[in-house]
């Protein structure tokens, strides 16, 4: 039997995140629930990322700080975390967000109350570069209201997400074969062994900045969104409904439309 030394391990790929990764690291560190590894790899940053972190895991026993000799990209840096991980759960960061304090706490008595969940997140902020709150992403909360919306929208954010890594164990990792949309593919895999579920807590403080998403990733995520749900859309426990259907093929239809707009369309039918 696989017996788990700790309760959760938080895994943070970082490069080049030296302005905002102070706060994220503090907002672990503060967190309420106490029994967790925080595995940080840094993917050989040029800026001072990996000093900052060396700092706090001198401070904090609980940083596992980790540099590559290269700069792995995030699929093969999660990964590598994941396989390292000794927690029962997985909790994923990123090195330009912020975790409000009682996050672990909320998420841990989720997954211990409700055993046939394999993943679940929350309720996300919206933030600028300067921590000002721009808005709120909410999640649908159980798994039958995920389920039948998987084919319009992502039904995580995948840096609030948490989940057991028995269930990654039986799914493997992130597939690098779906590079830019690789966590919405795993959600689909998890989907075949477990229940989808959502907190409606304000969990994690989301930043947007000029970094963060670029046209040239939107364009690919997008791209690749749609490769995922047709392969998912048959034989593998999913089934498209007639509304699926034609929403994907305007989206297919729709490609080089202005970004702006697409968002507009999207989220106007993600909060119907």
């Amino acid at each position: 039997m696989n017996v788990h030394s700790l309760k959760i391990s938080v895994v943070m790929p970082v490069y080049n995140a030296e302005v905002y990764l102070q706060e994220a690291i503090e907002s672990i560190l503060n967190q309420t629930f106490k029994d967790f590894e925080f595995i940080i790899i840094d993917g050989y940053s040029t800026d001072n990322s990996y000093e900052i972190i060396k700092k706090y895991a001198k401070i904090d026993g609980r940083i596992v700080a980790i540099r590559t000799d290269e700069n792995l990209k995030l699929i093969e840096t999660l990964n590598m975390a994941i396989r390292i991980a000794k927690g029962k759960y997985i909790a994923r960061m990123d090195a330009d967000d912020i975790s409000l304090s009682n996050r672990l706490q909320k998420q841990f008595d989720y997954m211990e109350n409700n055993s046939e969940i394999g993943i679940s997140g929350g309720t996300m902020q919206i933030i600028d570069t300067k921590g000002k709150v721009i808005g709120k992403r909410k999640y649908h909360l159980n798994d039958e209201h995920i389920r039948k919306n998987i084919f319009l929208y992502s039904p995580f954010s995948h840096p609030l997400i948490i989940i057991r890594k028995e269930i990654l164990d039986k799914t493997g990792c992130y597939d690098p074969e779906y590079s830019h949309a690789e966590d919405y593919e795993l959600y689909f895999r998890i989907g075949k062994y477990a229940k989808f579920g959502n907190l409606e807590d304000i969990l994690l403080k989301y930043r947007v900045h000029k970094k963060s998403v670029t046209i040239s990733k939107i364009q690919k995520m997008e791209a690749m969104t749609l490769k995922i749900r047709k392969k998912y859309s048959t034989g593998y426990g999913y089934s498209m409904t007639l509304y699926d259907k034609i929403y994907n093929m305007i989206i297919r239809m729709t490609y080089f439309i202005p970004y702006k707009i697409k968002i507009w369309i999207f989220n106007f039918i993600r909060d119907e």
